[in-house]
């Protein structure tokens, strides 16, 4: 039985969310912004229509943005990924098997409904579901191969004749699709690989497909060649159920203001380690590894720049934020210079074991169950009452926290804050 794929993927999703509670903003162009409110990192399709560019920094593009009327907003990180967890809780409902690939992604394994359904209706059905249960739009693609699929999506949302159902199992169509499609938009191929095929004559999607495969695999790497086979209908691409682990967790943030005192920046960096510990527990894991990183502006000539970062490796593998804060303190000493006017710190937790399967050393103390369930205490209070709980060298009341001017309410997930219809 050959294998079947379909990638999900949401529509503009931060832009569709902060659609989804604002009626009046049905036809108008919307952007969401990054950190800080700096550069735009969503769009809405009127935004798009705009000419409105990916990454553009906010200042240099304010007087578009009042000619066209286009509504900015803070990325509101929480109502996102809440309402990603809506449509994947649709998609799990009605696929065998879900593989979540990002925030506004999931591929699904359909091998053996085309036995109960046609598939493009499938598709359609899904479409109208998510959109019925969760407000959201989303194109569908359906292949034999992962890469396949990513294509069949791209034309879902490419070509408005598709009903945003592209169905591409028969591999006349494939060919026909991939000959429109540029080397430089297949899943995989970045820019510079797309620049070096184009220079041997590689231009289209199709090209590729038809290549030598030896070729391939000589002049760039077994991964190129991979998603040739796929772009013929061989499957190479397996469904990843679950996630694997983290090869390392980073937690960083432009700061709202510059941080010229060590206190604060101490702050800083300490929630940050509360946040990454934080993220290590979900993972299941204890880190060895600690680095923290410190840097200044890097547009402002005026100001003397310092970059810097120092790694730490732990006696004992830990999430414990209490030890990753003691740790990631005493390297921001080193790191500190004063006079300097701090822009950026982050902290990065690596080198990852399974806490019930690690190397002990001889001469350190064994880890404390009490430290367990002290974090586990401490997560469970803060997933509940969202942050509530905190280390006192995070800073009661931080200045430095990031910008975020234009946030939208949490609709779905503060009582106080859900919309209401008068």
């Amino acid at each position: 039985m050959s294998q079947v794929f379909a990638l999900v993927d949401c529509n503009n999703f931060y832009a569709s969310c902060e659609k989804l509670f604002r009626p009046d903003l049905k036809d108008r162009p919307v952007a969401v912004l990054s950190n800080n409110d700096g550069c735009v990192v969503a769009r809405s399709k009127e935004a798009k229509t705009l000419g409105l560019k990916m990454g553009v920094p906010v200042f240099q593009i304010r007087d578009q943005i009042e000619r066209h009327d286009i509504v900015c907003f803070s990325s509101n990180y929480a109502l996102y990924a809440d309402m990603s967890a809506r449509v994947m809780s649709v998609l799990e409902q009605e696929a065998p098997e879900v593989e979540i690939y990002s925030i506004d992604e999931a591929f699904l394994n359909l091998t053996g409904v085309s036995h109960a359904e046609d598939l493009t209706e499938f598709g359609l059905r899904i479409k109208h579901k998510v959109h019925q249960w969760s407000g959201i739009s989303v194109g569908v693609g359906i292949a034999p191969t992962k890469t396949l699929a990513k294509l069949a999506n791209y034309a879902a949302k490419k070509y408005p004749a598709t009903q945003s159902v592209v169905n591409l199992m028969d591999p006349e169509r494939q060919r026909r699709l991939m000959a429109l499609v540029d080397v430089s938009d297949v899943w995989g191929v970045g820019r510079r690989i797309s620049e070096r095929l184009k220079s041997q004559g590689i231009h289209t999607a199709l090209d590729l497909a038809d290549a030598n495969a030896k070729s391939i695999r000589k002049e760039f790497s077994v991964v190129l060649e991979r998603t040739q086979q796929e772009l013929n209908g061989l499957s190479c691409l397996d469904m990843e159920s679950i996630a694997p682990v983290k090869q390392q967790i980073v937690c960083s943030r432009s700061f709202a203001e510059r941080i010229t005192d060590k206190p604060t920046l101490q702050q800083a960096v300490a929630k940050y380690t509360a946040r990454a510990a934080e993220k290590l527990r979900g993972e299941g894991r204890v880190a060895k590894s600690v680095q923290v990183f410190i840097r200044t502006g890097l547009f402002n000539n005026n100001d003397p720049r310092h970059v810097g970062s120092l790694t730490s490796r732990l006696a004992t593998p830990t999430s414990d934020t209490r030890l990753l804060m003691k740790a990631t303190d005493q390297l921001l000493n080193k790191l500190y210079r004063a006079g300097y006017r701090y822009a950026k710190a982050g902290v990065m937790l690596s080198d990852f074991f399974d806490p019930h399967h690690q190397q002990m050393d001889l001469f350190t103390p064994t880890h404390n169950s009490k430290s367990e369930t002290l974090m586990s205490v401490i997560d469970s209070i803060n997933h509940k009452a969202k942050g509530k709980l905190f280390f006192a060298s995070q800073g009661v009341t931080p200045q430095w926290l990031m910008k975020r001017e234009q946030l939208s309410p949490a609709y779905t997930t503060n009582w106080n804050e859900l919309p209401v219809v008068r």
